[in-house]
């Protein structure tokens, strides 16, 4: 209608030569004209602004803090499980003397290098955890995102008694437990968050002298006591941890399960390393 129109009114005012002229140009610009809106036709509407996008489907949100409560509720879970008195229940003694053989044999052949000096450190009385702490929770998601770990560190005070002197000196224990955490689907198609491997952290295993009333040619004996220690006490710890994290997975809250889960499924990384 616009080309039509300016054809009429140029046409009334202009020489022949002059009309000619832009009569071959109002035909080349309204012959573009009719081209491009064809094409523009052809290209979907553009989406106003104020109607809601719900053909569109959104990525779920994080939760908020969803970190701190998995934690939170990990934490919790496992104190309310009596994990420190698990701890302190840990048969140290009993260990001890079967990776020796018998209470004569490890034991016996390791205090009988020092019976020359303390005459009265012919056994042990007692190797027993007396103080146990659980230490703030670590997690770290899988690179694929489908899966956690998480880092479990405890702190354990072990005292070491004779028969005679009773209390001879304490050893400070740090000792990470690191289980994973997994997405399955049972047979009916309902997801779950279960338990996968759950071992100690290799290289996290710390002993150090917090106190003693032994002497410096005793050193032999805390030496050989801690490398003893070093070998048995992860798979014991291990063996007591691990079945409380399966536990406390079976009494989560629903809801903090739910958002877990989803946000493993779809792969969303959710922990941010600092």
């Amino acid at each position: 209608m616009f080309c039509r129109r300016q054809f009429d009114s140029n046409r009334i005012f202009q020489t022949p030569g002059e009309a000619m002229f832009q009569v071959g140009g109002l035909l080349v610009f309204c012959g573009l004209l009719a081209r491009t809106t064809a094409l523009l036709d052809g290209l979907p509407l553009r989406l106003d602004p104020a109607l809601p996008l719900a053909a569109i489907p959104a990525l779920p949100s994080v939760p908020s803090d969803l970190v701190g409560s998995l934690t939170s509720a990990l934490s919790n879970g496992l104190l309310s499980g009596d994990l420190l008195g698990t701890l302190k229940g840990l048969p140290l003694l009993d260990t001890l003397k079967a990776a020796g053989g018998s209470s004569s044999g490890l034991l016996g052949g390791l205090l009988g290098t020092v019976t020359s000096v303390i005459p009265v450190l012919n056994s042990l009385a007692e190797v027993k955890v007396t103080d146990a702490q659980l230490l703030e929770l670590g997690l770290e998601q899988s690179p694929d995102g489908h899966g956690l770990y998480v880092t479990i560190p405890l702190d354990l005070i072990v005292d070491v008694k004779t028969p005679l002197v009773g209390s001879v000196l304490k050893l400070d224990v740090k000792l990470n437990i690191t289980a994973e955490l997994l997405v399955v689907k049972d047979e009916q198609g309902r997801s779950h968050l279960v338990l996968g491997d759950c071992t100690h952290s290799p290289g996290s295993l710390k002993i150090s002298l917090l106190d003693g009333l032994l002497p410096l040619p005793m050193k032999t004996l805390i030496d050989n006591l801690t490398g003893i220690l070093n070998q048995v006490l992860p798979e014991l710890v291990q063996g007591r941890v691990c079945p409380l994290v399966n536990e406390t997975l079976s009494h989560l809250d629903v809801t903090l399960v739910h958002d877990v889960i989803n946000m493993l499924t779809l792969g969303l990384q959710f922990v941010i390393k600092v």
